[in-house]
């Protein structure tokens, strides 16, 4: 009974990820344009992350440390 578990999960992720040469269906187009675009993107282009989706890392280390300038918003709760 195991193998055929294994077996079958095997094969349905076997499909997943297959993202190469998508096309819309027979018969339909890519979704209308967004407001202000000038033109409908690409499906390449759709499925490009942009830089807010997928931001760049920052490895920059603290070198000194600075005093913090007093918040004069940061006031006591009223009673």
């Amino acid at each position: 009974m195991k193998p055929w578990i294994v077996m079958g999960v095997a094969l349905s992720l076997g499909g997943c990820g297959a993202a190469s040469g998508l096309q819309p269906p027979e018969g339909q187009s890519l979704p209308v344009a967004p407001a202000g675009a000038t033109a409908t993107p690409t499906a390449a282009q759709l499925l490009t992350p942009t830089v807010q989706q997928r931001p760049q890392r920052s490895d920059e280390l603290l070198r000194q440390s600075d005093e913090r300038r007093s918040d004069e918003f940061d006031l006591p709760p009223r009673n």
